[in-house]
């Protein structure tokens, strides 16, 4: 099954659970690099945003399964979101993880951020990356997986230490 027809398949799905929760919106789709966005567009949608993307990361979750129950072939990567959480999350975690890093920096001490999903954290490990002087790691296990920004000179030390032990 095409990238396209399976977007028009997320695209069904995620209509009938706009429907079911009462709420007015559009659906639109596109395929990049066999990566399907779903965007739900309108007004007061923050229902199926829910507490902190809770319930737009279950809507995606739900696509993604019922698109790959009703394709016989691999499914892409399927994105949903709605009316632009997910940039307007982005940007914010941005903005905290370079305030958190400056932090670290003019502290020297590491600061473990509380648990995130995989998203969150990459978009933390990105924005940290861009900064000189400190480096991140995720530890921990899902659901409970945090990030941890430190100084950069504390993560050449520990793996040096790593590796003069093994």
């Amino acid at each position: 099954m095409s990238s396209e027809a399976q977007a028009e398949l997320a695209v069904d799905f995620v209509r009938g659970v706009i429907r079911a929760f009462g709420v007015s919106a559009s659906v639109e789709s596109s395929v990049d690099d066999d990566v399907i966005q779903v965007r739900v567009v309108g007004e007061g949608l923050g229902l199926l945003v829910g507490p902190r993307g809770a319930t737009v990361d279950a809507l995606q979750e739900l696509t993604r399964t019922a698109v790959q129950h009703r394709s016989d072939d691999q499914t892409g990567r399927i994105h949903v979101d709605v009316a632009g959480y997910r940039a307007r999350r982005a940007a914010a975690l941005k903005e905290f993880a370079r305030r958190v890093a400056d932090e670290v920096r003019e502290s020297g001490q590491p600061q473990a951020l509380e648990p995130m999903n995989a998203v969150d954290r990459k978009a933390v490990h990105d924005a940290v990356g861009e900064i000189r002087g400190v480096t991140t790691t995720s530890e921990g296990e899902d659901p409970r997986r945090y990030v941890v920004v430190r100084p950069a000179a504390e993560q050449a030390a520990a793996i040096e230490t790593d590796t003069e032990n093994t």
